[in-house]
């Protein structure tokens, strides 16, 4: 039963609707003149509409134009830079079952794959939250496959709880996301009640007869119940949703025009749109056939679409996952990724185990899909300080109130930087001080003393100075 305020998902995913813009772009794609128009738009940082954006991602496909896919990347690295400056937001996530009963055929967790099944108990969850707050992190994303009977609401509210619980020293989970499965208002708001920070459920295609082709059993084939799970979130009174495609399973110029109608579709009907979008590929599993996935995507068209979507949805955060390996994830960031993981195990109970052999490689007999970057969280970290971007540890929004509408209202203004760089130097100097080598704690007090000189306001300079000086004398979470 759909709320008055709820639309079936044809009413804002439609297929002819799609056809006719990516027509558009199609047509307008050598069109120099309509190009800079929409590159002068974006740099206002007002964001674009789905036409505009099949225009830029028709005119990329040309290969040889290189020169206009720079523009594109050399503008998507300033829109990221104005909005979110250099700040990086760090999370893990945490697999706590990987129980399906759906047939998705691009997933590790399907229910006719052979991968070893468990579920964490709760005191195996509490152990995964230290080995991961032992990694430094202070934010996770929950995750879990569909199954009601073994990973039912009530089991993951109870892991939610667990997690909030659970200390290791200075350690603490402070915000956590939540990846599952569909469900109802009633659920939705029992997941708001145990403070959930964003609830991310991803499309994974929006192109309905492919849609069901990769989803032939299963609760998760309900193409409509599935599309409008952000909605019932919302009126569940989630603030912050988290939306995403898996690219490579259908066209990705088709997917991302979708991705605009649901951005599109929220903004409308809630008045905010998503608060992050994710942007993973298809990626090897157990008892997935890669040769079955004629749509995937290439490196450049994976640039393109992350530059793209910076320029179309300027406010919203963008998460790059380890799927993608090291050295292409260090260059994708700057094209306007916000958000992205590190030291992650997509096993169910792998931190643990890491926890107890350093040495030990990752066991994949759980695991979702296989992990392309293989680096510590301290190593991702030490990477990013030395390419000039800040690692963020921080959690202040969520935890103040500044969520949903309210966030996007400090952000499109701009406000919102006056509490996140600071925050951001604050958990980045907790980090240091609590997990980082010699190196690691020089470069990151070399950034927080250039840094520091960004905060304009004097008043909020004075009181970054005192939280700082308390940290270093060993109290934590201090926050704008």
């Amino acid at each position: 039963m759909f709320d008055s305020k709820s639309k079936k998902s044809e009413e804002f995913i439609d297929h002819d609707e799609i056809l006719k813009v990516l027509a558009f772009g199609e047509e307008n794609k050598d069109n120099t003149e309509k190009v800079d128009e929409i590159l002068k738009k974006a740099e206002t940082l007002v964001g674009l509409d789905r036409y505009e954006v099949s225009v830029l991602l028709h005119a990329c496909e040309n290969t040889e134009n290189t020169e206009l896919r720079e523009k594109i990347f050399a503008m998507a690295r300033k829109i990221k830079e104005e909005i979110y400056g250099k700040r990086i937001v760090m999370f893990a996530p945490l697999y706590v079952s990987n129980y399906c009963i759906n047939g998705c055929k691009y997933c590790g967790y399907h229910c006719g794959s052979g991968i070893k099944r468990k579920k964490l108990t709760q005191e195996e969850v509490a152990e995964e939250c230290r080995a991961i707050e032992a990694m430094g992190h202070k934010r996770i994303a929950m995750e879990a496959g569909e199954d009601p009977k073994n990973c039912d609401i009530d089991y993951i509210l109870e892991c939610m709880k667990t997690c909030y619980e659970t200390k290791n020293g200075n350690g603490e989970i402070r915000r956590i996301n939540v990846n599952i499965a569909a469900t109802t208002v009633e659920d939705y708001k029992k997941l708001k009640e145990a403070g959930i920070g964003t609830y991310v459920l991803f499309q994974e295609t929006y192109h309905k007869p492919t849609y069901e082709k990769l989803h032939p059993s299963g609760p998760k084939s309900d193409y409509d119940y599935h599309t409008t799970a952000h909605d019932r979130a919302m009126l569940g009174g989630i603030d912050d949703v988290g939306i995403g495609v898996l690219y490579g399973l259908y066209e990705y110029k088709y997917e991302v025009i979708g991705t605009m109608l649901h951005v599109k579709h929220l903004e409308d009907t809630f008045g905010v749109g998503p608060h992050t979008i994710s942007i993973p590929r298809v990626r090897w599993a157990e008892g997935v056939d890669l040769s079955l996935f004629p749509n995937i995507v290439s490196d450049e068209q994976f640039k393109t679409i992350i530059a793209v979507l910076r320029l179309a949805v300027p406010y919203t955060g963008m998460i790059i996952s380890t799927r993608e390996e090291q050295n292409f994830r260090d260059e994708i960031i700057s094209l306007g990724i916000s958000q992205t993981s590190g030291g992650s195990c997509t096993g169910v109970g792998g931190y643990a185990k890491r926890l107890e052999c350093d040495s030990c490689e990752d066991d994949q007999s759980t695991a979702q899909f296989q992990v392309s970057d293989t680096r510590s969280e301290a190593e991702v970290s030490k990477a990013l300080l030395k390419n000039g971007y800040i690692p963020s540890f921080c959690t202040a929004c969520y935890r103040e109130g500044r969520t949903g509408d309210r966030f996007m209202q400090l952000a499109k203004n701009g406000n919102i930087s006056n509490c996140c760089l600071p925050n951001a130097m604050l958990t980045l100097a907790e980090y240091a001080l609590d997990y980082g080598d010699e190196e690691f704690n020089k470069l990151t007090f070399d950034v927080i003393k250039q840094e520091r000189e960004n905060i304009e306001n004097e008043a909020a300079k004075s009181k970054f100075d005192e939280y700082l000086d308390l940290i270093k004398a060993g109290q934590r979470d201090f926050r704008f």
